[in-house]
């Protein structure tokens, strides 16, 4: 899978926020915002093909987090992004 390139988190009001850029950007009224794993995420694997193994991989080296753990909130997070249609 792969984060659609349309999409660029901007930081506003200390939130980061994920925008579409252009004209239908302008829509503000569903703000998805990116706590720091997940923005993490997003910055590493943002412009690449991922799976969720890779996911797992970056949370682990840069977390102190078991790889099961890891698991279960890199699944969420690829739910997220799908229900929000982020991901290709």
């Amino acid at each position: 899978m792969r984060i659609k390139s349309d999409y660029k988190v901007r930081q506003i009001a200390d939130e980061n926020v994920v925008i579409m850029q252009g004209i239908a950007g302008a829509d503000m009224t569903q703000i998805i915002t990116l706590n720091d794993s997940a923005l993490l995420l997003w910055n590493s694997l943002q412009g690449i093909d991922f799976t969720i193994e890779d996911a797992v991989y970056v949370l682990c080296a840069n977390y102190d987090v078991e790889p099961g753990v890891a698991l279960g909130d890199v699944k969420s997070w690829v739910a997220r992004l799908q229900e929000c249609n982020l991901v290709e």
